[in-house]
């Protein structure tokens, strides 16, 4: 198998990983907020843990451009 397409491979997988760690850590922080509002007194609204979710979707969109961009020199090589 060519290198270009096993580095491709690897990204997209490192893609996957992070948008299930992101929606995991997302969820997990929405309903930590809604306890935290019920029962601790927390000030800010349960919809600031989707804030959590920008560093993630960075990180995914630049794993697929990569993964992208070595497909396409795997083909062409």
């Amino acid at each position: 198998m060519n290198r270009y397409k096993t580095a491709a491979i690897v990204f997209i997988i490192i893609g996957f990983m992070l948008s299930h760690a992101m929606c995991a850590q997302v969820a997990f922080e929405y309903c930590n907020m809604l306890w935290g509002i019920a029962y601790r007194g927390y000030s800010a609204p349960a919809s600031v843990a989707f804030l959590l979710a920008i560093p993630y979707l960075l990180g995914i969109m630049i794993a697929f451009t990569i993964a992208f961009f070595l497909w396409r020199k795997a083909k062409h090589k």
